[in-house]
């Protein structure tokens, strides 16, 4: 079956379209975690330098990390999140949560992220409105674009 012209249109695959590209989250992570110098990113990262500077240019362009420049001679950066990166910080520390389970272990762990209260972050996902955690069976999904439906487009292309 071929891919179709036009596929459904989606917030999820817009977003992977920004930052779902090799290394992005992990520039992220890194920025997060306070290392927004070139030299820190491609050491930490193991990112081509090549690759690594078009990703930075995406995400500056994008919004989601600003560009601040440290050192006039030689001219060097730092990046550091924006308002809109930060707010992709729950979805490193999910997806980190995730691995960790999933893919490692929880005694292979490579990193614990400490909440200000004291505690190991556990991330859950809630609904804002009665705060329960979200699962899958509680989901009803409801489409909103125009000649879709779950199951896919209203008629054929």
């Amino acid at each position: 079956m071929p891919a179709p012209k036009d596929p459904r249109p989606c917030s999820i695959a817009d977003a992977l379209a920004l930052v779902g590209e090799k290394y992005s989250f992990l520039v992220l992570r890194e920025v997060c975690l306070g290392n927004g110098r070139f030299d820190q990113l491609v050491r930490n990262i193991g990112a081509p330098r090549d690759i690594l500077a078009t990703r930075l240019r995406r995400l500056v362009d994008a919004g989601i990390l600003t560009k601040r420049a440290y050192s006039e001679r030689p001219q060097r950066f730092e990046y550091r999140p924006t308002q809109a990166g930060l707010e992709l910080e729950p979805v490193l520390m999910t997806l980190m949560a995730w691995g960790d389970r999933h893919l490692r272990g929880d005694e292979n762990r490579p990193m614990v992220i400490e909440h200000a209260c004291g505690n190991e972050l556990l991330p859950v996902v809630t609904c804002s409105v009665c705060g329960d955690a979200v699962r899958h069976e509680d989901l009803s999904a409801h489409p909103q674009a125009e000649g879709w439906t779950v199951k896919g487009p209203t008629t054929a292309a």
